[in-house]
Order: structure tokens, then C-alpha cells, then sequence
């Protein structure tokens, strides 16, 4: 049970679900929410020597207040005792702070400095009424994270309530902090939310602080605990063994036109190796565009289907699970084996046909969109779910798939992503998963050569396009992101099929965007796997899996626009066949900063890894994680680019502590996470 707090809100309180919105569900939350800033109201400046631009605190007694027309405003004349004056006022206020202001009252004021119309000013400053005298705080105010309608004050106060009720006890054994140079959690904890004046405030401000590396080594430790014990708790649950049986495995490698890469065999056997233990595989499988995950996933798929068992593959848009399906067709169909097609645009006969091929056994490899995880699908010998770009999947779409498996036992799960994973967000965020990295690419791949271009240059690339179409080549155009109108971005790509049609009348140019129906989709796309297309327009339903060979130029209008990974998966679009590739990114002016910093990775770089790496540091682990893990505890306070020494050692001791002291591995979790970590066994 957690700690009982005096003036802690009733449940189902406005209040209460106000806290719950910044993740504070139990009074032992409110001490792990740390300030965002600190003001300093331990000093009063004399009014005489303020200056425009600073934050200050003055006090003195209200001389006058009145309400100004015609702009409506509340109009406050201070004096302190020095003789100066300032004019304190508000724009949007209550009649209640009328009465604080009467003439003779005495106030505290802080805020910024202007310069006003009839002399130095403070606009909406922080306001206390104060007797003569009264004592200043000995400590900097700390400013809290919060929601509207939470004020600072009532967080202030509840924050207060805590430090002085709770226990602040330290779960970290002594010879650990002293191992590790960490000062005490309850000295940390305290002098964070109510830091003495004196104190360095650059090494505050910075997180630098002992203090603050105590916190954030903390919320490290706690990360990987709880993701180690998600881990372990998984490997307690039953999962069929698929021993290697070689016989369609070893088959369908000799019927290859190619041969697998050291990084495909290294990969496959690491997850034969999965696949054959008691417990279920939960594993990731990694690699950078065109690094051949698919075939990595068929000799897995193949490992359950030589046991009788069923493996189904997830993906996320029809057109690539499309591609799965016929991919995988061409490499099975001569091992005399029938993979059921599951989306969304089949026919309703023809579905039933299938739903039922799959509830008799009758076949063992099933490809199709989130249309697998419905609940008329029925595979009742499911031992494999492969999830293709998991982190487009929410947490509930990839346990729906995992509750299809075989009664009293739990599938394997593979995970892939062609969104390369900075090792220290591997070292964190999916310390639960094994993971596995494809780091090479198929012989045969030509690296794709980039080129930056304003778009004033637009008609040369026109001219640069049917040139390299008339000579037999093939090319994507890319209509530029509208995140804010999915009508405005289809508008703009018909606008550019007009456009080329006009310009290159001798050319076949073809149209691909998300409101074509699945039929559609798939017969354009054929049409321009097939070459009967020259150009296909497209908005970024192409970003992933789509696999042209012949296509070897891309042209990306208003790059500026979209992230770096999507620029990355767009621009592997090509690169696949023996054709030197050249991507084109269309740029507008004026750009950002951190559009041309963008530009610059990927004008720099083909390493996805670094790109990735790029990226995070840019934006932050957000976009790598989706909606990987609804439970999962994000870092609120270290730093995945300045605390990365800090994680291995994490690391090390979580298995440490859990290994050796799991009653100090509970105290931390219970208050890091409360009751949240159940959310992480899933």
C-alpha cells in the first residue's frame, strides 16, 4: 500500500485527475517530480535598481490601482521604501485581485522588468501580500512541470507535504553509492526541490549537478530493472520448441538466386537458436534499407512450418505486405508450399477460403495486414508471429497476434524494423528484446548517390527525368508532406501528374496515394513493377518495403519537410538493381535551421546507423519507440546523448541488484513506477 498524505486529493477529485495527467497517481509521485527552473525569491532589488530585460522581486506598498479604458486593465502604483515606484499590471484578471491590491496594502512582486508607457513596469507579475518585515524564503522557488488548472502553488504544496511525510529512504546499499560517487537519494531529493541560494546554478541549470546525476542514474537503473524483469518474466512462460529440421530451410537456400550474406546466416541461426528453447523469442531484427530482413524472416517462418506449426508475418500497409506475400510466394512456390493472403481489399469468398485453410492447419504460413489480428482469423497452431516495421504497430495490435497462438503457450515473436537503433536507445528503451543486426548489405546493391537542388532548379530535373527515362530508366516523384490536410497533399500530387504529363507527353507516368482503394494500389504498383510505367507519382505510401530494381532515380519535392528517417527509407526505395541511383532533394526557401541540418545528414550520409544516430540527437528518442510500449518508462530526466556513460553502468548493476539484492530492485521500481510496471510484463 502506498504512504497515506495528509491534504493528498480524494480519488475521482477534479485535482486528483489534474496530478494524474502529469503521471502522479500516488503521493509518492510527487517526489520524483522535479522542477523544470528555479526563481530566486531569497533577494529583493530596490525598485531604483531594476533594469528592462531582468527577473526580479521588489517589495513595496500599493500607492493607487485603478481599471483603465478603453483597453480593459488592471493598473497597480507600488512604492517601496527606497522611494521608488513601478507600475504593476494586468490584462487579464479577477475582481478577488482588485482587493489584494488596495491602496496601503504591502506586496512581494516578481517578474520581468519592462520598460512601460509611464515608466518601468511589470506585466501579470507573481503576487503576495507580506507584512513589514516578513522573512524571506532561505531556499530557490522551484517551477514544476504542470497542466492548466494546476497552479504552482498547489503543487508547491503538496510537493512540501511529501518531503516532510514520506519516507526518503535510499534502496542503494551504501558501498554501491560510494562505488559509484553518488551522494544519498534524500539529500539529492532535497536539495533539488528546495536548492539553498548559493548554490551553483549553472551546474543546476545544466542537470550537471551531483544531485541531478544521483536522479537521472536512478531513473537509468530503474529502466533497465524493469525491463530486465519483463524480460525474465517472459522466459517463465511456454512456448513450442521448433528444433531445426534443415529439410525446407536447406531447401529453399539451394533453390536462391543468391546466397546469404554473413550477416543474414549469423542472424538466422541466432534465431534458430530462439526458436528451438522452451520460452518464447521475443527478438528484434534490425537492419538498415535493403539489408535483406525478408529472407531472415522465411527461413524462420520455414523453421515452424518443417515442425507442423503455424508462423504468420504482420505488416503495416497492404502495399507491403503485398510484396511480402508475393515475395515469399516466388521463393516457396517451388518447395511445393501455399501462403495465405490476409488484407483488408480480399473478396469475401475468396477471405472465407482462406480463413478456413487456416482454423483446419490446412496451411502453415500466413501473410496479411493488422486483418490478422480480427477475430474470425483463426491459427490454432500458431507458433511464429513476425511483426515487419513493429514500431508502426501499437502495443495492443502485436499482443492481438500473440493471443492467436496455440492454447497454453505463447508464439515466438520477430521483430523487424529497417529504422536502424542508436545503441544507446537499444541499451535502454529495448533492453527487454534480444536483438539482432543485419550490418551488411546484399552484393549487387550500388550505393544511391544524393543531390541537393532549390526549387528554382525544378525544370532542369524535369529535363534530368525524361533523359534518364528515355534511356530506360525508371523514377519515383515524391509529392511533398502535408501533415496538417491528407486532401491538400492528394491535391498537390494530381497537381504534379499534370504537370510531368504536360512537360514529358512521350512518357507513362503513374499515380499512388493513401485514398486509392487496395486494388487500385496493388495495379499500379504491378504496372510499374512490370515497367509499363516511366515515372510513378507518389505521396509516402511508398516510404517502406516497395522494390522496383529498375527504378533508380527519386525525386523528393520540398525535402525540407519531412524527418530524417523518412528521407532515409524513401531514398532506399532505390539503389536495388545494378543502375547507378540518384536521389534529388527539392528544397524551399527560406530553410530552418533545422531543415538544413537535416539536409546536411542526408546529403552526408548512407549509414542508416549513423543517420539514426543523427536523428535521435535531433529529435529526441520519441520517434524511434512509436507506440512500441504503453507501459514503457520514458526517461523524463537523463539524457540519452550527454548520460550515456551512465547506461552501461546502469546496466550492469540491474543485473547486479537483481541477482543479488531484488529487495532493493522492488523499492526502486515501486517509487520510479508505482504500480505502472505490470504494464510492461505484456
Amino acid at each position: 500500500m502506498p504512504p497515506a498524505l495528509h491534504g493528498w486529493p480524494a480519488e475521482g477529485s477534479r485535482q486528483a485527475g489534474l496530478l494524474a495527467r502529469l503521471d502522479i497517481h500516488e503521493p509518492e509521485d510527487l517526489i520524483v517530480h522535479l522542477p523544470l527552473r528555479y526563481e530566486d525569491e531569497t533577494r529583493l532589488t530596490p525598485i531604483a535598481q531594476t533594469r528592462p530585460g531582468e527577473t526580479a522581486q521588489i517589495e513595496g506598498e500599493v500607492i493607487s490601482c485603478e481599471i483603465t479604458q478603453p483597453r480593459r486593465q488592471l493598473r497597480a502604483r507600488v512604492r517601496d521604501d527606497s522611494g521608488g515606484e513601478m507600475i504593476a499590471r494586468w490584462i487579464n484578471f479577477y475582481a478577488s485581485l482588485q482587493k489584494q491590491l488596495a491602496p496601503g496594502r504591502r506586496l512581494r512582486l516578481f517578474g520581468e522588468v519592462r520598460d512601460g508607457f509611464f515608466g518601468i513596469e511589470m506585466v501579470h507579475p507573481r503576487l503576495r501580500p507580506v507584512e513589514k518585515n516578513e522573512a524571506l524564503p532561505q531556499t530557490l522557488t522551484p517551477v514544476y512541470p504542470t497542466t492548466a488548472g494546476l497552479g504552482q502553488a498547489a503543487l508547491r504544496r503538496l510537493i512540501g507535504l511529501a518531503l516532510e511525510n514520506l519516507p526518503l529512504d535510499d534502496p542503494l546499499p551504501a558501498a554501491i553509492r560510494r562505488r559509484l560517487d553518488l551522494p544519498g537519494f534524500a539529500e539529492a531529493i532535497r536539495l533539488l526541490h528546495r536548492p539553498p541560494p548559493e548554490i551553483d546554478a549553472r551546474a543546476l541549470e545544466t542537470r550537471a549537478h551531483p544531485a541531478w546525476r544521483r536522479i537521472k542514474f536512478d531513473e537509468l537503473l530503474v529502466q533497465q530493472l524493469s525491463l530486465r524483469r519483463a524480460y525474465n518474466a517472459r522466459r517463465l512462460h511456454q512456448a513450442v520448441r521448433l528444433a531445426p529440421q534443415g529439410t525446407l530451410t536447406r531447401a529453399l537456400l539451394e533453390h536462391l538466386p543468391f546466397t546469404l550474406t554473413a550477416a543474414q546466416r549469423r542472424v538466422t541461426e541466432e534465431i534458430a537458436v530462439d526458436l528451438a528453447a522452451p520460452h518464447p523469442m521475443q527478438r528484434l531484427l534490425q537492419g538498415d534499407v535493403g539489408s535483406g530482413k525478408t529472407i531472415v524472416a522465411a527461413c524462420a517462418m520455414l523453421q515452424a512450418a518443417e515442425n507442423g506449426w503455424q508462423a504468420a508475418l504482420m505488416a503495416p500497409t497492404e502495399i507491403l505486405a503485398e510484396q511480402h506475400h508475393r515475395k515469399l510466394g516466388a521463393w516457396l512456390a517451388p518447395l511445393g508450399i501455399d501462403i495465405a493472403w490476409l488484407a483488408g481489399n480480399r473478396k469475401k469468398r475468396a477471405r472465407a477460403a482462406e480463413l478456413e485453410r487456416l482454423r483446419s492447419g490446412e496451411c502453415l504460413l500466413a501473410v496479411g495486414t493488422h486483418a490478422l489480428i480480427e477475430d474470425p482469423v483463426d491459427l490454432p497452431r500458431l507458433a511464429l508471429a513476425v511483426i515487419d516495421e513493429q514500431h508502426r504497430f501499437g502495443v495492443r495490435q502485436r499482443l492481438a497476434l500473440r493471443e492467436k497462438g496455440a492454447s497454453g503457450a505463447r508464439p515466438h515473436m520477430l521483430m523487424m524494423s529497417a529504422t536502424p537503433i542508436p545503441r544507446t536507445l537499444a541499451m535502454t528503451h529495448y533492453a527487454d528484446l534480444d536483438i539482432s543486426l543485419l550490418d551488411e548489405s546484399p552484393p549487387g546493391r550500388t550505393p544511391v548517390r544524393t543531390r541537393l537542388a532549390s526549387t528554382a532548379r525544378r525544370g532542369e530535373i524535369i529535363a534530368r527525368l525524361k533523359t534518364a527515362c528515355l534511356a530506360g530508366r525508371q523514377a519515383y516523384w515524391v509529392c511533398p508532406l502535408i501533415e496538417e490536410s491528407e486532401a491538400l497533399q492528394l491535391k498537390t500530387a494530381l497537381e504534379t501528374r499534370e504537370t510531368l504529363e504536360t512537360a514529358l507527353p512521350e512518357l507513362r507516368i503513374g499515380l499512388i496515394h493513401g485514398r486509392l482503394k487496395s486494388e487500385e494500389k496493388a495495379a499500379v504498383m504491378a504496372a510499374f513493377a512490370a515497367g509499363e510505367l516511366h515515372i510513378l507519382v507518389a505521396t509516402t505510401v511508398i516510404e517502406v518495403g516497395v522494390d522496383v530494381p529498375r527504378a533508380s532515380l527519386m525525386i523528393i519535392e520540398h525535402a525540407e519537410r519531412f524527418g530524417l528517417a523518412q528521407l532515409h527509407q524513401l531514398r532506399g526505395r532505390i539503389g536495388r538493381g545494378a543502375a547507378r541511383s540518384t536521389c534529388i532533394l527539392i528544397y524551399g526557401q527560406p530553410l530552418s535551421e533545422a531543415a538544413r541540418a537535416r539536409l546536411k545528414v542526408i546529403y552526408e550520409q548512407n549509414d542508416g546507423f549513423a543517420i539514426a544516430r543523427e536523428d535521435l540527437r535531433i529529435r529526441g528518442p520519441g520517434e524511434f519507440i512509436g507506440a512500441r510500449q504503453s507501459g514503457l518508462p520514458l526517461l523524463r530526466y537523463a539524457d540519452l546523448d550527454t548520460d550515456a556513460e551512465m547506461i552501461e553502468t546502469a546496466r550492469e548493476l540491474a543485473e547486479e541488484l537483481l541477482a543479488t539484492a531484488p529487495q532493493a530492485a522492488d523499492k526502486l521500481l515501486a517509487r520510479w513506477l508505482g504500480g505502472r510496471e505490470a504494464l510492461l510484463r505484456a
